[in-house]
């Protein structure tokens, strides 16, 4: 049993169930999914770059990646509907917990002058998007194999209903947040 479930079960659910008066365990908010989407812009000209891309993903996740493809057409992008444009990793159950665990104990103290995510990135159905401006910070990734630098988004999606029980979540499980 993974560290971060343990400590959810023991710790977070009485918490958030005190805090909130929540009449059951069932209903307490608890992480859904962790989407970690990579953008490639450089994958119009050089297909390889994507590869290397999906490569880091699957790596930093530990999950294959899936190649996402342009909805639409842009002309001031250079995209035409169905061009491979980026990749995406969907993270659920153990893997996702060994992923947030990774991200708020190793990889987020490993950003330069870090001093928290921020708590205005809820999208007001208590699910919460940030952008990690390099791949470099977790420990899987060297400098010798990557040419380019990436960044990633990651959606953290729970079941709160509203931002205040998501954020309260969240900090209980140890997202550092940033101090306003």
């Amino acid at each position: 049993m993974e560290r971060l479930s343990q400590k959810y079960r023991k710790e977070v659910v009485p918490a958030l169930t005190a805090r909130f008066n929540y009449s059951s365990a069932m209903a307490v908010p608890r992480l859904h999914k962790i989407v970690v989407n990579m953008g490639v812009g450089e994958a119009r000209e050089n297909i390889k770059t994507l590869d290397a891309a999906a490569e880091e993903l699957s790596l930093i996740s530990g999950q294959r990646a899936a190649i996402t493809r342009a909805r639409k057409s842009i002309a001031n992008f250079k995209i035409r509907l169905g061009m491979p444009i980026g990749c995406r990793v969907t993270l659920r159950g153990r893997r996702m917990y060994e992923f947030f665990d990774r991200l708020v104990s190793i990889a987020l103290p490993r950003v330069r002058d870090f001093r928290g995510v921020p708590p205005k990135a809820f999208d007001g159905r208590g699910n919460f998007t940030f952008g990690v401006p390099d791949a470099f910070i977790f420990p899987e990734m060297t400098y010798g194999k990557v040419e380019k630098v990436k960044g990633m988004n990651v959606s953290i999606v729970t079941t709160a209903r509203s931002d205040e029980e998501s954020r309260a979540l969240l900090e209980l499980m140890g997202m550092p947040f940033r101090k306003i």
